[in-house]
């Protein structure tokens, strides 16, 4: 018997910049091209790593790749970004990074101590990150061909042990945390650039936040619903997902939301929602009520989470919507990114 073709849902004529900005464009074709034709009949929430066993030992593996313009900029760089969403991809799987394959693709015409120093802050970053850069590739392409560099990288890890987490295990009640104050990095690319006569004292928040989530885990594991880095799309974006996931509601209260008022105003001068700006060093996570406390506690105690704070909660109802308290008493629906208004940023 022939094999019937995968039923294929993407009808856009032709990709756009927007299909890489993680938010709806993204979804629809992750969703509609991708997972049909890849992942068969799989009904398992997408997320940043799967999990497998490969003879009889759980690991958890991720891929990513890395396109930011400039490829430095004020707090971080391109080889310290790979690293650090690579690993913390794996990290709000449940799982710990244990080594990295890395592929570079450059443009000819690359001044070589550029190509050095993206390769020393590469090295930095997995030390810090205590994982192992075990190989990769390089490729070179014509001048013009490339914006100077672009990385990829593949991580493999090993779960936390007693971490099992998936969005359909949420319940209403449920807590949601976020480490930390949010768009820092977003807006930092974007100021970077040159683009806006606008100065700000701002640094992208690009770390690797396993140690955070293992002091986490260690706190509330049995009580640990669900995490996710808002990296692309932000955390609106990331919030989005969580509750189509889960099939319930989420209401986050937006004065507890922690913002620098840098990010605030650069926001508010260009018409932009903090929650839609990317994050390289933040993670939000839903744990169930009668561990939010020691969550959260735990967190504060880490160095790095002083700032983590509750945001939020899950709610029954509006099933599979994101709401937010305005700071005028009201509320608003709080959509997934759409379109791509800071191209380029990871």
């Amino acid at each position: 018997m022939p094999v019937a073709s995968p039923k294929v849902r993407f009808r856009d004529a032709q990709i756009e910049m927007a299909h890489g900005a993680g938010g709806k464009a993204s979804r629809r074709l992750i969703e509609g091209l991708f997972a049909p034709i890849l992942f068969g009949a799989s009904t398992e929430p997408l997320g940043d790593a799967a999990h497998l066993m490969v003879n009889g030992a759980p690991i958890a593996i991720t891929a990513d790749s890395f396109v930011v313009s400039p490829l430095r900029f004020p707090g971080g760089s391109i080889g310290e970004l790979a690293v650090n969403g690579t690993v913390n991809d794996l990290a709000v799987s449940g799982a710990r990074a244990e080594a990295l394959v890395v592929t570079y693709v450059l443009e000819a015409g690359l001044p070589t101590e550029v190509l050095e120093a993206e390769v020393r802050a590469m090295a930095k970053a997995a030390s810090v990150a205590g994982v192992i850069v075990a190989g990769g590739d390089t490729k070179v392409v014509e001048h013009g061909k490339a914006d100077k560099m672009y990385i990829t990288t593949a991580g493999v890890g090993r779960p936390i042990p007693g971490v099992r987490i998936t969005a359909r295990s949420a319940r209403p009640g449920d807590v949601i945390l976020l480490s930390g104050p949010i768009g820092d990095h977003g807006i930092t690319i974007l100021l970077a650039r040159g683009e806006l006569d606008l100065e700000a004292d701002l640094c992208s928040d690009t770390r690797a936040v396993i140690g955070l989530v293992e002091a986490l885990a260690a706190a509330a594991a049995p009580g640990l619903r669900w995490m996710r880095d808002p990296t692309r799309g932000g955390v609106a974006t990331a919030l989005n997902e969580f509750a189509r996931d889960c099939d319930l509601g989420v209401f986050v209260q937006e004065d507890r939301l922690p913002i620098h008022d840098a990010v605030r105003g650069a926001c508010e001068l260009l018409g932009l929602d903090p929650m839609h700006i990317a994050n390289e060093g933040q993670f939000l996570a839903v744990v169930a009520k009668e561990f939010a406390e020691a969550a959260v506690e735990a967190l504060q105690r880490t160095p790095g989470g002083d700032a983590a704070c509750i945001i939020g909660e899950v709610r029954e109802q509006p099933a599979g919507s994101v709401l937010s308290s305005t700071p005028y008493g009201g509320t608003r629906i709080v959509d997934m990114l759409v379109g791509d208004p800071l191209p380029r940023i990871c």
